[in-house]
């Protein structure tokens, strides 16, 4: 097999040079890169990607830090950015989290240790931690986290938007005291929905009962109990928007036990989650495409490292899939 030292020698150029061009960097005039693309060819020569990553400076690899691999939102964002960057010749290394903030900060300090030339975030962060990854100067991209005032890239959907189509559906729909089931307090993600709740309450005149708000965790269980606490009120619900569809689920569960009539209305729109009966109304997040995009803004943050670029905050819209669990007379 050849090697880049075979193609120095036939062309009778310098080893740095044919690395030059090989890895199209430096200057070198065109007479020369001729002979050794003449030389390649003769010879057949395949760059060894070991190699040119030791000359570049680059692996070829990024890394992908998702927090709840059970959750299938997040294995849809991976698919979506494996399908991507391996168009480009990447390769994506995965790591768990389970939310925890110092198994993030080991998996990053690991990826960087094994010279990725980028990392996408995705789930909750605080600010100050998303500072302390912002200053190792590798290109990162947020996934699902609000970015507006850090120096990072990201990518996220409309979540106040997202709670207020929800809320809004189920008052157009003839319920009128509508619950709500909301991920964690220190979630910015939950509390962009549980705001845009309230706004559509306030909107129609619907007075606040702060009774009728419960928290979740975004997990099955913590939504199951919820509801249970929500039909045990005093004044229950007839309807109920919640933060996610994991929990949705735990909700159907509840009221399936328990024999009652509630609207749901979940988030995400998961990909299993239509084949629930029944069949679950949500708020649809473009999933798939907030992993391509969030791979297209690391690649073009990879590839103009040397120049200096805006940071990018993409805001996708939600929208709405009405099926039956919504519906007045189901």
């Amino acid at each position: 097999m050849a090697t880049m030292k075979d193609v120095a020698k036939l062309s009778g150029i310098s080893i740095s040079t044919v690395s030059r061009v090989i890895n199209n960097t430096g200057y070198v005039n065109e007479e020369t890169k001729e002979k050794v693309i003449a030389a390649i060819e003769k010879l057949n020569y395949s760059p060894n990607q070991a190699a040119r990553s030791l000359v570049r400076g680059d692996t070829q690899t990024i890394g992908l830090i998702i927090p709840d691999i059970s959750n299938p939102f997040f294995p849809e964002i991976a698919r979506a950015v494996e399908d991507t960057v391996q168009g480009e010749k990447y390769s994506i290394i995965v790591c768990n989290s389970d939310n925890d903030i110092l198994k993030v900060s080991n998996h990053f300090k690991t990826l960087k240790q094994k010279s990725v030339d980028g990392i996408i975030i995705a789930g909750e962060i605080k600010s100050n931690h998303i500072q302390e990854f912002t200053e190792q100067n590798l290109p990162l991209v947020m996934i699902d986290v609000n970015t507006d005032s850090l120096p990072v890239n990201s990518v996220r959907t409309d979540n106040h938007f997202g709670g207020k189509i929800a809320t809004k559906h189920l008052i157009e729909q003839g319920f009128s005291r509508i619950a709500h089931i909301r991920g964690p307090l220190d979630s910015s993600t939950a509390e962009d929905r549980y705001k845009g709740y309230l706004c559509i309450l306030k909107e129609y005149g619907i007075i606040y009962d702060p009774t009728l708000v419960q928290i979740g965790d975004f997990h099955e269980e913590s939504g199951y109990n919820a509801m249970l606490r929500l039909l045990a009120h005093s004044n229950p619900p007839d309807a109920v928007f919640v933060a996610n569809d994991l929990m949705a689920l735990g909700v159907l569960e509840a009221i399936s036990e328990k024999n009652a009539q509630i609207g749901i209305v979940g988030y995400d729109d998961i990909p299993f989650i239509k084949y629930v009966n029944p069949k679950l109304t949500t708020v649809k997040q473009p999933i798939y495409d907030i992993g391509i995009r969030a791979a297209q803004i690391l690649l073009e943050t990879i590839n103009n490292r040397s120049e200096k670029i805006d940071y990018v905050k993409e805001l996708m819209k939600p929208d709405l899939k009405i099926r039956q669990t919504s519906l007045k007379m189901r």
